[in-house]
């Protein structure tokens, strides 16, 4: 495991650090990539969910006797068809894969139709009649924890809570020079995939079923097919096919999808697909928790933070899923990335008659940092202190602990994060010279972050990563891994770390889809952990590889004439010394040739972290990565639009494995986390969802980018693949922050809610105005 501690202090990197063309580029560009739903099987039938009419209905009864009469109707699939368990297994295992008795949302799954063609099944579908009775229902999360409230998940319909006490928080929030308080709000946000979701359920002679998946965690489909299907894991084998986005949306529901054509497959014996059109994509899949939170800082007169309290509540929907995974990393971050002595966080996921929530890119923190970063420049302002200053004098250090009392260790460059964007930006002379042009203002806005790497202490059963690496007689590399390629650029990033490893030419690495087959579970594809987990497992099977292709190499050298005492480089595919140099494809040859074994497997294992349920104290993640972002907004008084001018964002995210797909994932999520600040907009009105397109749900695109300036501080991090650590999700989750930070700055108004509509900014300005002359 310290090769790549050995690489980075002793010899240069030869493909580590460096932009190298994506393997999957030329195959996407070139429409090469096959997607789910390019698959065809022979004898393949298509199935179509029926689907809940209503928030909650008692079911009385389903009848396919409108649907038989359609060509090419096949049979109706029913809960009575499950062969094995009712229940999703997935956390708290109360999603029924079919319903029975009750449907909990409007768009649920109630039965399956299968036909000769997906036309006949999706026309098929419409003509089953599902006989019901309305009952109550409820859509806000605040009155479903009301005591009166209608009771629609256990005693409480609270499906998780966690506290975070530090210190007595309500005892300093008295004694502070200074407080602030204040209650914020932030709506759904849609995954928007361009592939919606896609299955395909194949049965084998000897009950056997194979799953082609667009999937980000396909050893939760594995669970989830063998559970429905009562057989054994290995009866079941989930290939992942090229997967054309993800963002947390194909972490749980693929599974739900999967099982649905795999029941479908049993009952007919025939191969079944599963595809869903982008309405149903919206009503029935997982979206971001809608949140509410209740913040307060206290400080004392010189800007030092003494206190932090904090209520965060998350509108789970009908069914628990990953709430209780999401609802966990946002309590444990909610104070921020402070170093504050006494804090008290309770927070709580609810259960409510709409789609059920989860896990999207930063799940849990983006809502709460909104407005815990909202709430810090309003304390920085009623200081008179400078936010940017603010921030910097109470940021975590190392030696800093966290909410958690978690001690910072090294690899930690918040505060050089927030010194670059200060300087970058121009912050000191902009800050306090707005532009002013007409009825458009200017402002700036800042944002601090850091982000557990991994699934930290509660989810650390989940945290390990298997790998295969097998060197073929040619010189080429096939590696299996666990974690999947969703279009962030694994596949390259992990055969970066095989090549280095091995010393072999980068065009001989070949990273393949994750075949459940192949490698052992190695948790889901989440919590920017594919970097740091199956780059540390390929690094531990290329290790014993290592020593056998590099100790040949040396014995090849000295039989050419090399001086034994000379030192042997390696260095992109080429083995040096004393003047003979051998390539890696001879080396091979050679080891092929004495038999040596070149095929080895690697298992990592997260470090040991801790949580106590009691009082929310631990270690709980095993390193973090940090994030600072200034937003310069444009705001027109008139209208209430708000436009992005520019984001300058640092990352410390430690090594940088490939600068091109680093700096993409920067530009990226910092245009999904502004598209969620600004015009995400999901509307439900009685438990139904108004607009699931995406003509009225608008989705920032390339016309509404802003000017980038990223910038990298590595602060690297001894365990992690050649020091890296984990980026992914960070680009997103301080950018709501920054931009109403922004808007205020540019304004003088504070929308407390998400997305920031130009109507409540228009609103807000007009009632402003009112006071003015008042």
């Amino acid at each position: 495991m310290d090769w790549g501690d050995r690489q980075m202090k002793k010899e240069k990197l030869s493909y580590v650090g460096k932009s190298v063309k994506r393997k999957d580029a030329l195959l996407k560009v070139e429409g090469q990539s096959r997607y789910a739903d390019d698959y065809v099987f022979e004898g393949m039938l298509y199935a179509a969910a029926v689907r809940s009419p209503k928030p909650r209905i008692k079911i009385l009864g389903i009848s396919g006797a409108k649907a038989e009469k359609i060509p090419g109707y096949v049979t109706l699939v029913t809960c009575k068809d499950i062969q094995g368990v009712k229940q999703w297994p997935i956390v708290l295992d109360d999603y029924p894969f079919l319903c029975e008795k009750e449907s909990k949302f409007e768009g649920e799954t109630v039965a399956l139709v299968v036909a000769e063609t997906l036309r006949a099944a999706r026309q098929a579908a419409k003509l089953v009649r599902i006989k019901y009775k309305e009952l109550p229902f409820l859509t806000d999360p605040l009155k479903s924890l009301e005591k009166k409230s209608l009771k629609i998940y256990g005693s409480d319909n609270v499906f998780s809570r966690f506290i975070i006490k530090k210190g007595d928080a309500k005892a300093a929030m008295k004694k502070a020079d200074i407080t602030v308080k204040d209650e914020f709000s932030t709506n759904y946000q849609v995954h928007g995939y361009l592939e919606t979701q896609c299955a395909i359920a194949v049965p084998e002679p000897g009950n056997l079923m194979t799953v082609h998946s667009t999937t980000q965690c396909p050893f939760y489909v594995h669970d989830a097919v063998a559970a429905v299907l009562g057989i054994g894991y290995n009866k079941v084998k989930i290939i992942q096919t090229v997967t054309g986005g993800g963002f947390g949306g194909k972490e749980d529901v693929p599974a739900l999808v999967a099982s649905h054509a795999a029941i479908c497959a049993v009952k007919t014996n025939r191969p079944v697909k599963l595809v869903y059109d982008r309405k149903e994509d919206f009503i029935s899949m997982s979206k971001r928790h809608p949140s509410w939170s209740s913040v307060s800082y206290g400080a004392k007169k010189n800007g030092k933070i003494t206190s932090c309290i904090i209520k965060y509540v998350l509108d789970g929907g009908a069914y628990s899923t990953l709430s209780p995974i999401v609802l966990w990393r946002g309590a444990v971050h909610a104070a921020g990335p402070y170093k504050i002595e006494n804090i008290l966080i309770e927070a709580y996921a609810v259960a409510t008659n709409k789609v059920p929530s989860g896990a999207f890119r930063g799940f849990g923190q983006p809502q709460i940092v909104f407005a815990q970063e909202s709430l810090i420049d309003d304390l920085s302002a009623k200081l008179n202190i400078d936010p940017m200053d603010l921030r910097l004098k109470n940021v975590l250090v190392p030696g800093a602990k966290t909410s958690t009392g978690q001690k910072i260790e090294a690899s930690c460059g918040l505060k050089e994060t927030l010194l670059a964007v200060r300087k970058k930006s121009d912050w000191n002379k902009k800050i306090k010279n707005k532009k002013s042009l007409g009825e458009k203002v200017r402002g700036m806005g800042v944002s601090a972050v850091y982000y557990g790497v991994g699934l930290g202490a509660k989810g650390k059963f989940l945290d390990r990563a298997g790998a295969y690496v097998n060197v073929f007689r040619d010189a080429s590399v096939n590696v299996n891994v666990g974690n999947t390629e969703m279009g962030q650029g694994a596949l390259t990033v992990l055969s970066q770390i095989a090549a280095e490893t091995l010393n072999a030419p980068y065009k001989n690495i070949r990273v393949q889809e994750v075949d459940t087959s192949k490698v052992s579970d190695s948790g889901p594809t989440v919590a920017s952990r594919t970097t740091l987990m199956s780059g540390n497992a390929i690094i531990e099977a290329s290790a014993p590889l290592r020593n056998r292709i590099f100790s040949m190499a040396k014995s090849m050298l000295l039989k050419k004439g090399s001086k034994s005492s000379g030192a042997m480089t390696a260095f992109q595919g080429m083995f040096s010394m004393g003047g003979k140099k051998v390539s890696f494809n001879e080396v091979v040859a050679e080891c092929w040739a004495k038999r040596l074994k070149m095929g080895e497997q690697g298992w990592h294992i997260a470090p040991h972290t801790t949580f106590d349920d009691k009082n929310g104290q631990g270690n709980v993640y095993s390193v973090y990565s940090y994030n600072a972002n200034i937003a310069e907004v444009e705001v027109d008084k008139e209208t209430g639009v708000i436009k992005p001018i520019k984001m300058t964002c640092a990352y410390d995210v430690g090594k940088i494995v490939n600068p091109a797909l680093a700096e993409g994932q920067a530009e990226g999520g910092i245009l999904q986390g502004m598209s969620w600040a600004l015009y995400e907009n999901l509307v439900y009105k009685n438990g139904k969802m108004l607009n699931p397109n995406f003509t009225d749900y608008v989705l920032a695109n390339t016309n509404d980018k802003p000017e980038y300036d990223i910038i990298f501080v590595e602060k690297f991090y001894d365990r992690g693949p050649y020091k890296a650590k984990g980026m992914g999700e960070v680009p997103l989750i301080g950018m709501a922050g920054a931009i109403g930070n922004a808007v205020k700055n540019a304004c003088g108004i504070r929308i407390k809610k998400v997305p920031l509509l130009p109507e409540d900014v228009w609103s807000r300005l007009k009632n402003k105005n009112k006071e003015k002359v008042k």
